[in-house]
């Protein structure tokens, strides 16, 4: 599996780190969970003073996190059918990961949406609010390229709703699961695109 043309002209590119970007997951949901240990002594998959949610409660902020999920992606699939600046952002994405089996998709879904969560809503969130934390989790995925800055924005307006989330249902649960059902569908969907099959 080769990444997509990232460098100049036709250079070839190495494969996607998937071993890499599945350990860099895992540490961000460890410090995660330290930094809130250390900060508040709180659990990082629950909001500040929320009590643990029962079963049902669980079940419930799991089917509302998938409902969520269906939604931002019907939203993304609008926005790259319609919008140039969707298609170059889904044609440049593609290409980075190249095609990808349907194991892989799914343990990357489990790990970025896992970690990204503990990490900024369950841990930076309850530190500096809402908004800090929407932008920062945008900062993070800006890369310096045209194609890519709509990335940004996305992850801003994603970040804001999944923060909303985590406020209202008291825990990382709604929005993890969110999380994995965005990035589960839409890097299927990518890895299986025209754009990740030209990948060299």
């Amino acid at each position: 599996m080769e990444s997509g043309p990232l460098g100049a002209g036709n250079a070839p590119q190495r494969p996607f780190p998937v071993g890499l970007s599945l350990g860099f997951y895992a540490l961000m949901a460890a410090a995660g969970v330290a930094w809130r240990a250390l900060a508040s002594g709180e659990a990082a998959w629950l909001a500040p003073g929320a009590a643990p949610p029962s079963a049902e409660g669980l079940l419930g902020q799991g089917a509302l996190g998938v409902a969520v999920g269906l939604v931002v992606v019907a939203g993304s699939r609008l926005w790259t059918r319609h919008s140039p600046s969707g298609q170059r952002l889904s044609d440049a994405l593609a290409a980075t990961l190249g095609p990808l089996p349907t194991r892989t998709v799914v343990w990357l879904a489990l790990a970025s949406g896992l970690g990204e969560e503990i990490l900024f809503r369950g841990a930076l969130q309850p530190q500096v609010g809402l908004v800090w934390a929407s932008l920062v989790f945008a900062l993070a995925h800006f890369l310096p390229r045209r194609e890519f800055a709509p990335w940004a924005v996305f992850a801003l307006v994603v970040g804001v709703l999944f923060g909303a989330l985590f406020d209202w249902t008291g825990s990382v649960v709604a929005p993890a699961v969110a999380h994995v059902t965005v990035n589960a569908l839409n890097l299927h969907w990518l890895a299986n695109s025209d754009a990740a099959r030209r990948s060299p």
